[in-house]
């Protein structure tokens, strides 16, 4: 649990969220179709979709996570009432910002929602007419600063807003290229390297008065990074809502600095004539946003990741007696942050490849979606459906023994 006095106290009067229970491995046939709640309909079947096994993780293609019954309850009340957007916004972030201990939040439509308000922020302040005319400004081209091992496919987000990035490696580097131009610098988390630490990379932003932005959509857990960057002095930081906390996929968190947050909401939806018009996020969104995180800090996450190391030891111990199969826990060092189990084997003794094995599971019945290379197959427990370990780990068996 959180060892966070301020927190713990603001969530003292909320429902205990523990953590998943385990279930005993199934026995139903791997061909029966999945439990699920019953609708009214099918809407799935009806478009010719197939729901699947999540293996692989909190993937925003494969529609991220699954909200948890209190989120959605959030959803289902505000779904039935209206409220003035502006004002549920500014007491949902109040709200946030008591719980993440900074100066002030916003739910934006995502983490990359969140890049781009963020990055607005920093250019216009509080300047409508700058507002009105972003991205295009006049004058000479902003830039932002970002380390060459930081390059990623979301700076798009960042470079929505008209500026330049400027690639720099190492802290020497870093203080040289900043200029009256320099309007903020990137630090993208998940990044596997990085020449300027984020001790450094806020000391520097600090000593010349850059804002820091640190992007980190898809990490916690571990819990304690929704509190460690602002803490260690990043001025804006941005989580995506629809992964490990369970919110609404199209959710996301934006926190830090004060100004900067209430710059980044004048950017911002419902304001007709700004970039982020476009980011809508409704009164469900907003209350869901809330509720996820309330539910996310309270959970015992000790108790959370004994249940997925299980659910990975259950997997294993229905392949591991496969000649030629070996089996290894891992955690992955950023983003998806879990325990994950890595399955290899002699593909010439067992007949089938790693891509024939998931390709076999992703068309199979139930259909499950794993990962891995050309030389593994790699499972992500941590989005699956108690009932669903046992199958995961019996069709896979199959599927290594079918040769």
């Amino acid at each position: 649990m959180i060892n966070r006095r301020k927190t713990l106290k603001i969530l003292a009067g909320l429902p205990f969220i523990g953590g998943m229970a385990a279930s005993a491995l199934i026995t139903k046939p791997s061909g029966a179709k999945l439990e699920r709640p019953k609708y009214s309909r099918d809407f799935f079947t009806e478009l010719g979709l197939r729901p699947f096994i999540n293996a692989r993780g909190t993937i925003t293609a494969l529609s991220g996570s699954l909200m948890l019954p209190e989120v959605m309850e959030a959803v289902n009340y505000a779904s039935q009432q209206f409220v003035s957007l502006n004002d549920l916004q500014d007491r949902v972030g109040e709200r946030i910002a008591e719980m993440l201990n900074c100066e002030a939040a916003m739910v934006s439509s995502g983490a990359a929602a969140g890049m781009t308000l963020g990055t607005a922020a920093c250019i216009t302040g509080d300047d409508r007419e700058k507002i009105r005319l972003l991205p295009n400004l006049p004058g000479p081209e902003r830039e932002v600063i970002i380390q060459k091992t930081h390059r990623f496919a979301y700076d798009h987000a960042v470079r929505n807003c008209g500026i330049k990035l400027v690639e720099v490696d190492g802290p020497e580097e870093m203080e040289q290229a900043i200029n009256e131009r320099t309007v903020m610098m990137l630090f993208y988390n998940a990044a596997s390297e990085h020449s300027v630490s984020k001790v450094e990379f806020v000391a520097i932003g600090k000593r010349h008065n850059v804002p820091t932005f640190n992007d980190a959509a898809a990490d916690v857990p571990p819990v304690d990074n929704l509190f460690k960057y602002t803490e260690m002095g990043f001025d804006l930081v941005t989580f995506s809502g629809g992964k490990a906390m369970r919110g609404p996929q199209s959710a996301g968190l934006l926190f830090g600095r004060k100004d900067l947050i209430e710059a980044a909401k004048m950017n911002n939806n419902p304001n007709a004539d700004s970039i982020g018009r476009g980011f809508k996020v409704n009164k469900e969104e907003m209350l869901a946003m809330m509720v996820a995180l309330e539910n996310y800090l309270g959970r015992d996450h000790e108790k959370d990741w004994q249940e997925w190391e299980n659910r990975v030891d259950r997997i294993a111990s229905a392949v591991e007696n496969i000649p030629t199969v070996e089996t290894e826990q891992y955690v992955p060092a950023v983003a998806n942050h879990v325990p994950h189990l890595r399955i290899t084997w002699d593909e010439e003794e067992l007949e089938v490849t790693p891509e024939e094995v998931r390709e076999k599971l992703r068309f199979g019945h139930p259909s499950i979606e794993a990962a891995g290379g050309g030389n593994s197959l790699d499972l992500s427990v941590f989005m699956m459906q108690p009932e669903e370990v046992g199958i995961v780990g019996r069709r896979i068996r199959e599927e290594l023994t079918s040769g």
